[in-house]
């Protein structure tokens, strides 16, 4: 009786370990839509409403007409600004298909998700 409960168990904890890497997965490549190969940039800014959309177009100004073929998607986070900055960064996601908008926590789930990812290839 005591292995068919031990069994019982570790069967249970084997699926919900299952579970969890299959909603990770999809989790990252239907959510995030990364893939798998590329160049990945990730811009954090916090309270830089006046300098963000500048430096922003800027950047993608040299990406898009300096044929950076390398970069497959952006990321932009707001860490928590108490400004516009939130605002700008969101406008910038309409309009640019290859700009992610994402706030901190959100950012970080990815970011954790791509390294327990990469670690256990």
């Amino acid at each position: 009786m005591a292995n068919f409960i031990l069994s019982a168990i570790l069967w249970t904890l084997a699926l919900y370990g299952l579970a969890e890497i299959i909603k990770t997965i999809y989790y990252i490549f239907s959510y995030t839509n990364l893939k798998p190969d590329g160049i990945y940039i990730i811009v954090a800014a916090k309270n830089q409403e006046e300098k963000i959309e500048g430096f922003m177009r800027n950047f993608l100004f040299r990406v898009i007409y300096g044929k950076e073929e390398n970069i497959k998607d952006i990321i932009l986070t707001d860490l928590e600004s108490k400004d516009g900055t939130r605002e700008i960064i969101d406008k910038l996601g309409k309009e640019y298909d290859y700009i992610k908008t994402t706030n901190w926590r959100e950012c970080k789930d990815i970011i954790d998700s791509v390294e327990n990812t990469n670690i256990d290839n």
